[in-house]
């Protein structure tokens, strides 16, 4: 049984993980971001409903939103611009 070498391909090391105050504020910034564009669109059909029944369609909306897509992403820019940096 022969053996085939791969090459190998320079890769630059991955980036850090983010410190929690980082993860606080790219949250932070995609909640706000999330939440204005929610209720800019939704605001209006749920603005009859109770306070509560409002709060839980806009967080049903914006919680999934946030956490699977846009502080994944937000991660990714911060590592790729670490690694334009390096």
């Amino acid at each position: 049984m022969t053996t085939v070498a791969r090459p190998t391909t320079a890769s630059a090391p991955p980036a850090a993980p983010p410190s929690v105050h980082l993860r606080a504020l790219l949250t932070w910034i995609a909640v706000f971001a999330a939440l204005t564009v929610v209720q800019s669109l939704v605001g209006p059909y749920v603005k009859g409903f109770p306070v509560l029944l409002r709060t839980l369609v806009i967080t049903g909306i914006v919680v999934p939103a946030v956490v699977y897509t846009l502080v994944p992403n937000l991660l990714k820019v911060r590592a790729a611009v670490l690694r334009h940096r390096g």
